[in-house]
């Protein structure tokens, strides 16, 4: 489930529609949860599939440290690529912002930690970074755990709208982890070995 004070917009004829902050969302804020009404789906339901269902999964799905296709229900699969994204990932099926998002700005994701299948090349933002890689997890997670830990702590002290989402083993993970009771798990969680799994 995708931030409530947000909304889907046509933001370039490039990039097409993404998701802008409709108030400011400060950094800390959970963004974005995995929740019932994701769809999953494991790649023999993609292979059985017609290709008009394929399309659809392959333009707005991610892929889970399992391999399956995860299909959000609402304007969450609209979230646009960054190699500068104000939102993270983290090991606990949730997103956050890692700086302000102010009103009117897009929500952006990195996708090199989304697991996809082929490299692409994203839109020219003056990043070092030009093209995106299957295995971008890999190599970057360390500099990602860094831009989520220095926000981490802030997830309890600031209002969550999507936190009655969130189930309550998450919960208790995120406050013993900002405590200081148990090491934050690394978003390298996320990583799908696709030559260890054999897909």
């Amino acid at each position: 489930m995708i931030h409530p004070h947000t909304e889907l917009k046509f933001i370039s004829n490039e990039v097409g529609y993404g998701v802008v902050a409709t108030q400011m969302i400060p950094a800390g804020t959970i963004t974005w949860v995995m929740d019932k009404l994701d769809r999953e789906f494991s790649p023999e339901d993609f292979q059985n599939m017609e290709p008009i269902y394929q399309n659809i999964l392959d333009t707005y799905t991610f892929r889970n440290n399992q391999g399956n296709l995860i299909l959000c229900w609402d304007n969450g699969r609209y979230v646009n690529h960054s190699f500068n994204s104000n939102c993270l990932t983290t090991a606990y099926d949730f997103e956050i912002a890692i700086r302000d998002i102010q009103v009117g700005e897009q929500l952006t994701d990195d996708y090199g930690y989304l697991n996809i299948s082929a490299p692409f090349k994203g839109i020219n933002e003056g990043t070092r970074r030009k093209t995106v890689y299957p295995k971008d997890l890999l190599k970057y997670h360390k500099v990602w755990d860094n831009k989520i830990k220095k926000v981490f702590p802030k997830i309890t002290k600031l209002d969550q709208p999507l936190k009655p989402v969130l189930n309550s083993e998450t919960w208790s993970h995120v406050e013993r982890v900002i405590k200081g009771e148990e090491p934050m798990e690394s978003i390298l969680s996320n990583y799908y070995d696709e030559d260890k799994h054999g897909s």
